[in-house]
């Protein structure tokens, strides 16, 4: 689908990679469709290719000017309703209808390759006993269950870290629970077979993948603090549309 300058979004224009003047310390950026300000890692960044078409640029890096939305799926399928990337890019641009869902895909993408680096940084254990082991230890900080998982043992991991919370040094935290990945994709992710539980354990190898869950779950929601105001053993269930 192409976009035209002669269909604008609603507002004034906006140089969004410069972002607005506002005196807010760091970067702020513009949302295309809902002409809201935040800082960047609250929003999603979108470049033109050179056959014109646009793509997500998750990591910020692609050349030339940038788009920016805010990081929900809501306001993306807003900026391709209201073609907005045409007068963002001030060219004629050609936007996938399906493009909230290949942000979604990509979010997801990389939040399975974070598992996977936190699992290199031996900061994963797998197995229903390894798991149990971890969360009376008080080392996890997120739990995952396969899509498939039977409810049988997902109950009872899930009440063994809920009684558990006494042994976390921050019992205000947030521990997630997360139901967000087919058996398939934990196995590829972890390089093992049949991965129905896991743990994610505190460490430095274990942010980088809090950090794109907290994105992946931030863009399905719509709400920037969905992880961080809830409780813990907040639970995490696969979200579409």
């Amino acid at each position: 689908m192409a976009d035209h300058l002669d269909h604008p979004a609603d507002g004034p224009d906006v140089e969004t990679d410069r972002g607005p003047r506002d005196g807010r310390k760091g970067p702020v950026r513009t949302c295309i469709a809902t002409r809201t300000s935040g800082a960047p890692d609250d929003m999603v960044r979108f470049a033109v290719g050179p056959d014109g078409v646009v793509v997500p640029d998750l990591a910020g890096r692609l050349p030339g000017r940038g788009a920016w939305v805010s990081l929900a799926r809501a306001a993306v399928e807003t900026a391709v309703k209201r073609r907005a990337f045409a007068r963002a890019f001030r060219r004629e641009v050609t936007v996938d209808p399906a493009l909230a869902e290949t942000v979604d895909r990509l979010l997801e993408r990389a939040a399975l390759e974070g598992l996977s680096l936190a699992n290199k940084g031996g900061a994963v254990l797998c197995g229903f006993t390894k798991v149990a082991d971890a969360i009376a230890s008080g080392r996890v900080v997120a739990l995952i269950h396969a899509r498939e998982a039977a409810d049988d043992g997902v109950e009872r991991l899930d009440r063994a870290l809920r009684t558990s919370l006494s042994g976390y040094a921050d019992p205000d935290g947030e521990i997630p629970i997360l139901h967000l990945f087919t058996v398939e994709q934990l196995n590829l992710a972890l390089g093992r077979a049949n991965v129905i539980h896991a743990a994610v354990l505190a460490g430095p190898a274990s942010s980088g993948f809090l950090a794109r869950i907290k994105r992946l779950d931030q863009y399905r929601t719509g709400d920037p603090a969905a992880m961080v105001g809830r409780k813990l053993a907040c639970d995490f269930r696969t979200r579409t549309g």
